[in-house]
């Protein structure tokens, strides 16, 4: 060590760049996670803690748009108490007490495999018929045979059809309840009784009697057996596609930008008092509501900036209620946007549009790609490419993954066999060995 080195303390002033989280910008982010329900909940306890502001009420948005959040599971009682089941093996053990070993039982346990957590069949079967050379009435035959299996409801493809299919299955039920459905269903959703009545020519006291019955079916047939899935989905988003072009409207509902005002006159009674205390609240209580109303817009706007993304890289399903959806990462929105990529996550999480097809969760729209860069096809689509090759595979002579893969090839899906047998071992298909019935 040199002699001439010596060691000692002093002051040093150093500049550090430091990022803090300010409360304002907390509460941004929590906003903006929020679902519509959660958003409600907030604004209520808002409400409770500044007593300038009010939430104006709003009508609901349930299943797939229309007014049942009153609905009860009246028909599903016995099921309620049996948890423990999920809707796919109930389905699947009536399936296999009532129909036979043939080639459309094979599609109608394919088409179980399809229903959402709600029950509904969410398949683009015209595309399946294309994609599978399956003939068409077999394939209407398989659906058929679903949506007769309990609860009813099951196996529907809109609210709509979900209703009238409980209905059919309820002995005395008013027949002014199928009509209003099937020819009156958008004023269903206005609660244009006046309408209905007119229209159907009857007195409004029965279209409002009818309605009740109507209120007592369920929207999600096969929520009473999910323990953690609500059935029940308020829209954050409505889209529309503009007529005469290939152009769609986002138009976000009353439940993502809700009506928050701040209470002027009881304010004023306030603002001529003296005391600093008194100012300085009143002061931060305006503050505050500003920045719920900043926060607020920013949501809807970051939510609908996010869609504008989607139905640009979805396009197909939104114009032709194509199912096969593309690869797309919330990093591909990201980079879009310029926006981090956690806030897009927080955008999609929990918040749902509705289209002509449905009600979809935002995130149901990301799809992960192969491990290639040539094909513009998502894993989820070549996973039920394979899970329609399975089904209606002849069961004596089980596909190989090889040939499963041939088969992928001429719908122009490359991939290998250990590739193949990699997605079928995620969708617990056995080896052909395993498949094989004798």
């Amino acid at each position: 060590m040199p002699h001439n080195q010596s060691y000692g303390y002093g002051q040093i002033q150093k500049q550090i760049q430091k990022f803090a989280m300010t409360q304002q910008m907390q509460q941004s982010i929590q906003i903006l996670r929020y679902s519509t329900e959660d958003l409600a909940k907030y604004l209520k306890q808002k409400q409770l803690d500044n007593p300038f502001v009010s939430i104006k009420e709003t009508m609901n948005y349930t299943g797939n748009s229309t007014d049942l959040s009153n609905a009860k599971v009246s028909q599903l009682d016995m099921v309620m108490n049996n948890k423990s089941q999920s809707l796919y093996d109930y389905l699947l053990s009536q399936v296999h007490l009532t129909m036979r070993k043939t080639n459309l039982r094979s599609w109608v346990i394919y088409l179980i495999g399809q229903l959402d957590e709600n029950g509904y069949l969410k398949v683009d079967l015209e595309g399946l018929i294309r994609k599978t050379g399956v003939e068409y009435i077999t394939m209407m035959d398989a659906m058929t045979l679903l949506q007769q299996l309990d609860p009813p409801g099951v196996g529907a493809r809109s609210l709509k059809e979900c209703l009238l299919l409980q209905i059919q299955n309820i002995e005395n039920a008013p027949i002014e309840a199928q009509l209003i459905i099937e020819n009156e269903f958008e004023s269903l959703v206005e609660q244009d009784w006046d309408k209905i009545a007119a229209d159907l020519s009857i007195d409004r006291e029965k279209v409002l009697s009818v309605v009740e019955f109507i209120k007592r079916l369920t929207p999600a047939p096969g929520a009473a057996f999910e323990q953690e899935n609500v059935g029940y989905v308020y829209p954050d988003l409505i889209i529309k596609k503009i007529s005469g072009t290939s152009d769609f409207s986002i138009k976000p509902t009353k439940k993502t930008k809700p009506l928050v005002v701040f209470k002027q006159d009881y304010y004023n009674k306030f603002a001529t008092a003296n005391e600093t205390e008194v100012k300085k609240f009143l002061k931060e209580k305006q503050k505050d509501f500003q920045e719920l109303i900043r926060d607020i817009e920013l949501r809807a706007e970051t939510i609908v900036r996010v869609a504008e993304v989607i139905i640009e890289r979805q396009h197909e399903f939104f114009e032709n209620g194509d199912r096969q959806l593309k690869p797309f990462l919330l990093r591909d929105v990201a980079q879009k946007l310029n926006l981090h990529e956690s806030t897009i996550s927080r955008a999609v999480n929990g918040k749902y549009l509705r289209c002509d097809s449905g009600v979809y969760e935002l995130k149901y729209f990301f799809r992960r790609p192969v491990n290639s860069m040539e094909q513009d096809i998502s894993v989820d689509t070549i996973k039920k490419h394979i899970t329609v090759i399975v089904a209606a595979e002849n069961q004596q002579k089980p596909l190989s993954d090889i040939k499963i893969a041939m088969k992928l090839e001429k719908v122009g899906i490359k991939i290998s066999r250990r590739t193949v047998a990699k997605y079928r071992e995620e969708l617990r298909i056995g080896s052909s060995t395993q498949r094989k019935k004798i």
